[in-house]
């Protein structure tokens, strides 16, 4: 039987093209193999069960006949292709430019994404800096009034017009020519960009129970492009206006908080929160300047393929519309060329040291996980599978250990910035 041609038609450090030729000769096996498979199990009016004529088969199963030998001929190139161009796929292939005539072969052209191959010809020697941010009682007790406003309360206001930092509930309808459509509700605190700045001129105009027709603006750095610079006619409608009561900043407040005896109990625990990410931070940008080190040293490309599928990524997860995909992709580009390179050196680094994780070492995390939570690591890894997160803890742990590697490899200075 002939064998199946697969012929490299274009390739970059990431991409590889293959034209692919299943012979004649072999799609009639599969073909052959696809009746045989349809008749044994055909129901047909008039022949008793896995009898009825071949020719009888084909003309009743001839789609799905059709679908089966070209799903298996394509899984079986597919193996030729991985064996003998050695490929190393990061993503299902796509499948360009089919042929498939009846009794003839079966062409099509293989596009699939893979990993570039990179020469480490540096992975240590750096001089690094984990420079960790101090607690100060300033920032303590900023985040100490963002727990006393989650706490406040919001008392009504009669007869007053709104003032920044008040809470307004308002009704907001388009207005064409002097006719109001639809209006939308809208609650909301003054001041805190929640609204256009015309709008909140409008509303704080007005006094609870007050209606104005009025011309509203987009500034200039608008979010939506589309409406940056327009005008739009409005019909506005105050229903509320609310203040904020601050509750007092005693004992009593930090154990309606949490488990504290007291304020000062509270403000330790702030300060030890604060301290925790200020050491989480210090480590995300200690690591980030070990990657540019690294990224440096290597001459690590960005391959285009690779960076257009990163950006297809974030506009999927951030649901872009598609008039605005060009403009996103040329905002997040950088960031994906960013995202690439990480991911190259650091798969680099580990497939050159073997730090890949093992069983042992997801069981371990997993174990870790459960004892935090309180559950057993039986019922964590079921929630994992459930989730489809097993893969995403398996590439934190390797990570982690290839992190571990590199920082043995350097020198880092500790300091307080």
């Amino acid at each position: 039987m002939s064998e199946i041609t697969i012929q490299k038609t274009k390739e970059d450090a990431a991409s590889k093209s293959l034209q692919v030729t299943v012979p004649a000769d072999r799609v009639r096996q599969a073909e052959a193999k696809a009746v045989r498979f349809y008749g044994q199990r055909a129901r047909l009016p008039g022949f008793r069960p896995g009898k009825a004529p071949e020719t009888v088969v084909r003309k009743r199963f001839s789609d799905a006949i059709r679908q089966t030998v070209l799903e298996e001929m394509i899984r079986e190139s597919w193996e030729a292709a991985r064996a003998s161009e050695d490929l190393k796929p990061v993503a299902e292939p796509h499948i360009h430019n089919l042929k498939f005539e009846a009794d003839g072969p079966i062409e099509f052209e293989f596009h699939v994404e893979v990993r570039p191959t990179i020469v480490l010809k540096k992975t240590g020697g750096f001089a690094l800096k984990r420079q960790v941010a101090p607690v100060t009682p300033e920032g303590v007790e900023e985040r100490l009034r963002d727990l006393q406003e989650r706490q406040a309360s919001w008392l009504p206001i009669e007869g007053a017009k709104p003032a920044p930092g008040q809470m307004v509930r308002v009704e907001v309808a388009p207005l064409e020519d002097g006719v109001a459509h639809t209006s939308q509700p809208y609650t909301m605190v003054l001041g805190e960009g929640r609204a256009i700045p015309d709008l909140e001129e409008r509303i704080m105009g007005l006094r609870p129970g007050e209606t104005v027709d009025a011309q509203v603006r987009f500034p200039d750095d608008f979010s939506d492009e589309s409406k940056r610079g327009q005008t739009r006619q409005v019909r506005v409608t105050l229903h509320e206006v609310k203040r904020q009561e601050l509750p007092a900043l005693d004992d009593s407040f930090a154990r309606g908080i949490g488990d504290f005896e007291g304020l000062d109990a509270l403000r330790a625990a702030l300060r030890a929160d604060l301290e925790q990410e200020a050491r989480r931070e210090s480590e995300t940008a200690l690591r980030q300047g070990l990657v540019e080190e690294l990224v440096r040293a290597n001459a690590i490309e960005a391959p285009a393929s690779m960076v257009e599928r990163v950006v297809r990524g974030y506009a999927k997860a951030y649901e872009i519309p598609e008039a605005q995909l060009e403009s996103f992709a040329a905002e997040f580009r950088p960031v994906a060329e960013g995202q690439v390179r990480r991911d190259l050196v650091l798969d680099a680094v580990a497939e050159a040291n073997q730090l890949y994780a093992t069983e042992a070492d997801v069981d371990a995390r997993i174990a870790e996980l459960a004892a935090a939570r309180n559950v057993t690591p039986a019922q964590l890894y079921a929630s994992l599978e459930k989730a489809n997160r097993l893969r995403e803890l398996e590439h934190g742990v390797t990570e982690e250990k290839t992190f571990a590697f590199l920082l043995g490899q350097s020198t880092v200075e500790e300091t307080v910035s």
